[in-house]
């Protein structure tokens, strides 16, 4: 057996349209056995309770995961106005409630508009946040009161789609586009905050992540239909859609293979670089004038 246990398979990329009730790491371990390599991972954590667009790298491709998880997100969702939960979301216990009825629509749109821009964020409290070594919920979940450090995130859009009455509650689903980091059930927690009233998340699909959307997602069944052929982004593939890209010289691809910069190409943020061949070669950012890799892939 190769490095990384691998049986054959194909390095890339997959699109998982991630189910309810399924954790992250749930769907890395199904890929795994799907795929018979040990070598997988995704690209930022979706809550059980939330689907949609899971980025999972298999092989040498997983060096592509740090860019997935530090891009920027965009979710649907729903939050419920009149009751707050223990989780921030609808897994947890309601542990307070309080009418939110004769909110107003423009009252809701307000705070909204107020979780909007960069705003510093306390992260819900049962998170995978490690605190003094422990993840924050395993502390909840053991009894303890955990406090978290706000963390300054970027919410592009929160904008309500719809909003449902019934009796004292009220459900306004919405739009959001945010910076890697944002917690969608804290903004819905914040939200109930600011009115009032308390809320909760009980609804969330993400619909993009690392450039990728639904379109591209495909669904467990489907992998499982496939195996072990699920990688449906090669490698190279994968990195021209994620990155810009340059092509090298044979020199220079010599150059980069050893670790060596380039001279700069005036293209912005990190990119890919391929030989002439089409084989990719690095990761690429251009600083004091020299193009130097972020990261180098040496041959399959």
């Amino acid at each position: 057996m190769s490095e990384g246990g691998r049986l054959g398979a194909v390095d890339g990329l997959i699109v998982v349209d991630k189910p309810g009730g399924m954790t992250s790491h749930d769907v890395v371990a199904r890929v795994r056995r799907l795929a018979q390599t040990r070598r997988v991972g995704h690209g930022g954590t979706l809550d059980p309770m939330a689907t949609g667009v899971l980025v999972v790298a298999v092989g040498r491709a997983t060096r592509l995961l740090t860019y997935v998880i530090g891009s920027r997100k965009e979710y649907t969702g729903t939050i419920r106005l009149g009751q707050r939960t223990v989780t921030d979301d609808a897994e947890g216990e309601v542990v307070g409630s309080a009418p939110a009825g004769d909110l107003t629509d423009a009252a809701i749109r307000s705070a909204l508009t107020a979780q909007t821009g960069e705003i510093d964020q306390v992260p819900s409290a049962v998170s995978a946040i490690k605190v003094n070594g422990r993840r924050a919920y395993h502390r909840v979940r053991a009894g303890e009161t955990v406090e978290l450090a706000p963390r300054r995130v970027t919410v592009f859009r929160l904008d309500p789609l719809a909003v449902r009455r019934a009796g004292d509650i009220v459900d306004v689903e919405v739009d959001v586009a945010c910076s890697a980091g944002t917690y969608v059930r804290a903004i819905a927690r914040d939200v109930g905050a600011a009115l009032g009233v308390g809320g909760h998340l009980t609804a969330l699909r993400r619909t993009l992540a690392g450039g990728f959307t639904l379109a591209e997602a495909v669904t467990l069944s489907d992998l499982a239909a496939r195996a072990p052929d699920v990688v449906r982004l090669p490698l190279a593939e994968a990195a021209r859609l994620v990155f810009p890209q340059r092509t090298a010289t044979p020199e220079e691809a010599r150059l980069l293979s050893h670790g060596g910069p380039l001279r700069p190409a005036g293209i912005d943020g990190p990119y890919a670089v391929f030989d002439p061949a089409g084989t990719l070669l690095a990761i690429v950012s251009e600083r004091d004038s020299r193009a130097r890799a972020e990261v180098v892939f040496a041959p399959a």
